[in-house]
């Protein structure tokens, strides 16, 4: 889905698709009929932006064979589809009965983190809309924050030039241009944007920024224009936006019981505090400590619905973060993905019970999104 800023700019709104579990060519195509093809009939939507998830054997595979990535293509086009972001933070194995702290294996002290995210980019370039001005990837914040030493601090270092030299030889040879973002979360080594100036001040922002996830920027308690204002004095270019909500909870003890209906035993769901003064890896762990509220939980909830209450979701921090990002006179970032992917672990109340209620879910949330940015005064373009 397309939006006009009133700057001129080509805005990108895509749904992420780790929500779903597929991790071979044949389980992903399938998924465009039985979701992404649904999800653009129910938006009435010309053409529908996904960001495609591709675990790390696919990825492998698509990146060594230019046939399959042309096959790839064109199964997105001719179902009214297109990819301008990939989501490369999971590396394998999402959907997993425990995911937890694997999901941050390899980081990037490992070249195995190195090769997947180049082998998106190959993958990206050939997937791009011809008309598209460049392509993104999201990528885990370096790590998880332990064990972390100076030893893993020079490897990432190596790494991420490697990164940028790797990107910049694809755009001299391809002419395409495809950024790396890295996406602040509680937890780890880069879990806020203060962190973010600290540990990426010597990137090469040419080709490397940070994915600004807004249910992260709201469990880091940070102040969603007071962190663009710093990465932006940083030099830190928002390469992407993840439109998401997380949990909030005003009174943890009276409403435990509720809360107790999102412990899940496949996802980490980080808990902190107002002002971060406390701090707990899981949901089960802040609810044994008996900490003062309010909380906010990394739990992204849909966008469109409520949670159960007296539970809030972080809307406030979500519209105020686009504001900041893109309701301004300039657009500071040009590719947005909804990225909703704990639909399978909500509160059985809230679950969808088929394919068809989850794809009908998703549209809903991507009509929030759309209907978010009109309302910052950025206009639906109805064909590429």
């Amino acid at each position: 889905m397309r939006l006009r800023h009133p700057d001129g700019q080509v805005v990108h709104l895509a749904y992420g698709t780790n929500v779903h579990p597929a991790e071979d060519v044949a389980g992903i195509i399938g998924q465009l009929d039985t979701y992404a093809a649904r999800m653009r009939d129910r938006l009435g939507a010309d053409v529908l932006g996904l960001g495609l998830w591709l675990g790390v054997d696919v990825a492998t595979e698509l990146a060594g064979d230019p046939a399959l990535r042309r096959r790839l293509r064109r199964e997105l086009d001719v179902r009214g589809l297109e990819v301008v972001t990939l989501n490369g933070f999971p590396y394998r194995a999402f959907h997993a009965p425990v995911v937890k702290r694997k999901v941050y294996l390899p980081d990037w002290a490992e070249p195995a983190r190195l090769r997947y995210t180049l082998d998106l980019a190959r993958i990206l370039v050939d997937l791009l809309p011809d008309d598209a001005a460049r392509g993104s990837i999201s990528t885990l914040p370096l790590g998880w924050r332990e064990p972390w030493d100076s030893a893993h601090v020079a490897r990432v270092c190596r790494a991420l030039d490697a990164l940028a030299g790797g990107l910049a030889g694809l755009e001299a040879l391809t002419g395409r241009t495809i950024r790396v973002a890295f996406e602040p979360e509680p937890g780890c080594v880069i879990e806020n944007t203060m962190q973010a100036t600290v540990h990426l001040s010597t990137v090469d922002p040419t080709w490397l920024g940070v994915c600004v996830d807004l249910a992260h920027l709201a469990c880091a308690w940070e102040d969603p224009v007071a962190a663009v204002q710093r990465l932006a004095r940083a030099g830190l270019p928002v390469v992407k936006i993840q439109v998401s909500a997380a949990l909030e909870v005003a009174d943890p003890a009276a409403d435990a019981a509720v809360l107790a209906h999102y412990v899940e035993p496949k996802f980490m769901h980080q808990t902190r505090s107002a002002g971060c003064r406390a701090s707990f890896d899981d949901l089960d762990e802040a609810l044994a400590s008996g900490a003062d509220g309010p909380w906010r939980v990394h739990y992204h909830v849909p966008l469109h619905a409520e949670p159960e209450p007296p539970l809030r979701a972080t809307t406030g921090v979500l519209r105020a973060g686009l504001g900041a990002l893109v309701g301004g006179p300039v657009a500071v970032c040009d590719h947005l993905e909804v990225e909703t992917y704990t639909w399978g672990v909500l509160p059985h109340s809230q679950r969808p019970d088929s394919p068809e209620a989850l794809a009908d879910g998703m549209a809903a949330e991507l009509a929030y999104a759309r209907d978010t940015l009109q309302d910052l005064g950025l206009k639906t373009l109805e064909s590429r």
